[in-house]
């Protein structure tokens, strides 16, 4: 058993045409026990970038309380926000900290860049950077959504049409997935608004 399927859930995040999407479960378990299921695995960093966590639960409020400590350090250094492209290299330096003993978690980061670029990354336990130009996942059903994903996904959707896809893309993945579903919450970042969806699962 790896400390990564402990607690279960997964993350996805999408491009889109001028917008960006990440979406997660709202399961948490203990293996096969289900405990919750509204533990949100997505963190707002800034208006326009955010965080999915997914991984040992502990480890992910650990990490996000680091990294927003140190964003906020950041933003009164530097008098402006941080970018997502910027954000993603201090969620690298902060895991290769602790490469010897690292946290047990996948981060994936989706963002509008400053010229409403959109971007999204994901890095691995110690902190290798995977920037994609299509989409990213992360979590106990990751072979799942990369099938899914690449069978919905198509360059240069709008912002409806790419919460329809991931939508889709999860709730299909997590069913097939133990130890993810019960729930899901999608967040599209478009670049003067955020909209924030939760969607029904199966609950069995």
């Amino acid at each position: 058993m790896s400390a990564m399927e402990i607690n279960g859930g997964s993350v996805i995040a999408m491009l889109g045409k001028d917008c960006v999407a990440i979406a997660c479960d709202l399961r948490l378990g203990n293996q096969a026990l289900t405990v919750a299921c509204n533990q949100e695995k997505i963190f707002s960093i800034t208006p326009t970038t955010y965080l999915g966590l997914p991984g040992l639960a502990s480890d992910t409020l650990t990490v996000y309380e680091k990294l927003r400590h140190r964003t906020n350090m950041y933003a009164m250094r530097e008098d402006r926000l941080i970018t997502p492209t910027t954000f993603t290299h201090l969620v690298s330096s902060t895991l290769y900290e602790r490469r010897f003993g690292p946290y047990f978690i996948e981060p994936i980061i989706a963002g509008l860049e400053a010229d409403g670029t959109p971007f999204v990354a994901t890095t691995d336990l110690i902190g290798c950077i995977n920037a994609a130009k299509d989409f990213v996942v992360a979590g106990t059903a990751s072979e799942k959504l990369y099938g899914m994903s690449e069978a919905l996904w198509e360059p240069g959707l709008d912002a409806e049409a790419l919460f329809e896809t991931i939508g889709q893309a999860l709730l299909n993945a997590v069913d097939r997935d133990a130890y993810s579903g019960w729930g899901a919450v999608v967040y599209v970042i478009e670049k003067d608004k955020v909209t924030k969806r939760t969607l029904k699962a199966r609950m069995d």
